[in-house]
């Protein structure tokens, strides 16, 4: 068999997958964010918390790794890494991202965009020494970084490939919902 042949004949989801009804999706991305991390991490999912972190460097070349998110507040999706890494130096240069969350038991993706900025000296030493590794040494070089949510795509997988997909799109203090099609054509839920 060739590598299409088995590509093609890997299984996708489980056989049992949680349904989403666009009319009862919640009115705000955040705790529609945080009904879904709570089932992932009921569901026994390892490393719920676990995203693909993109950031755009000098080059406008995009680059991808896999994070952790540390926490969800009225300022964002905090995340840390060092201050001298690749990340930090596109985020430097240009201060957005995106996140993408995946959870294969559930059939669930989440996407987030938004601006980037870092946190103070406080909330970032904190962190460090909440580290598994941390051994009483703080480290000036690490910071947390919080992403402020602009754009909020949830899709919750079908077998059949109609996958339902409600998207957030900030509007100066609220927020637009609309269900989008297969298509990327926009249909309005509120």
């Amino acid at each position: 068999m060739g590598i299409h042949e088995t590509l093609r004949s890997l299984p996708t989801f489980p056989s049992e997958l949680p349904t989403l009804d666009p009319a009862a999706a919640p009115e705000d991305p955040a705790d529609f964010f945080l009904d879904w991390l709570r089932e992932a991490i009921d569901s026994g999912e390892r490393q719920p918390n676990a995203m693909t972190l993109t950031t755009v460097g000098v080059d406008g070349v995009p680059a991808s790794r896999t994070l952790i998110v540390k926490d969800l507040d009225e300022r964002g999706l905090h995340f840390s890494s060092s201050r001298s890494s690749r990340k930090a130096e596109h985020l430097r240069l240009h201060p957005v991202a995106v996140m993408l969350f995946f959870w294969r038991p559930l059939g669930r993706q989440v996407e987030v965009t938004g601006r980037v900025r870092a946190l103070d000296a406080e909330t970032s030493a904190a962190d460090w020494r909440e580290r598994p590794s941390y051994d009483g040494v703080d480290n000036p070089d690490w910071q947390v970084w919080v992403l402020q949510p602009t754009r909020w795509e949830f899709m919750q997988a079908t077998h059949d490939r109609r996958h339902v997909r409600i998207e957030y799109v900030r509007e100066a203090l609220d927020w637009r919902r609309a269900q989008l099609l297969p298509s990327e054509r926009h249909i309005e839920t509120s």
